[in-house]
């Protein structure tokens, strides 16, 4: 009942943390020379978005927290976390970031975005016409990633096995 009660506020205070800690890491790192966004930017701007969400979050815990418990405690309440879902993520993305290196970026996004998107999708929406949906959007969204930050942003990422 505490993780039900305080769960959201302990999850805020974590993030919180963690954005603030972006932020002054991305204030210690070298200015740029050549250009006017440095290798800061990408840090600080997700350390201030983490921030932000952290403490909506807090506040809308803190607000919505008398009248969640009295709402609880009226009720008999029912976890429906789907913890198989869970386990199912996190595994996922352990694998994910252990292969990507030796796999490259290409292959390993792939197959972890169409398995990330079977796993969160609803029981439901596992048809194959979803299934054929998810690998267009699969497909689609690592090369649009892939070429960004190749040819965009100049970021070379992990080439694995094979090399474009």
């Amino acid at each position: 009942m505490f993780l039900k009660k305080y769960g959201d506020m302990i999850v805020g205070i974590f993030y919180a943390a963690l954005g603030i800690a972006l932020i002054v890491g991305a204030g210690k790192l070298p200015k740029s020379k050549v250009m006017e966004i440095g290798p800061d930017f990408m840090p600080r701007l997700v350390g201030i978005i983490i921030l932000v969400l952290a403490l909506l979050l807090l506040l809308w815990t803190v607000k919505g927290l008398k009248k969640h418990v009295t709402e609880v405690e009226a009720s008999d309440y029912k976890d429906t976390a789907d913890y198989k879902r869970v386990l199912g993520s996190l595994v996922a993305s352990i694998v994910y970031v252990n292969v990507l290196s030796p796999i490259g970026f290409i292959i390993s996004t792939l197959v972890y975005l169409f398995i990330q998107i079977t796993i969160l999708a609803p029981d439901a929406h596992r048809t194959k016409k979803d299934l054929i949906q998810y690998l267009v959007i699969d497909v689609v969204f690592t090369f649009i990633v892939y070429f960004l930050f190749r040819y965009g942003f100049k970021i070379v990422l992990p080439a694995g096995i094979f090399a474009l």
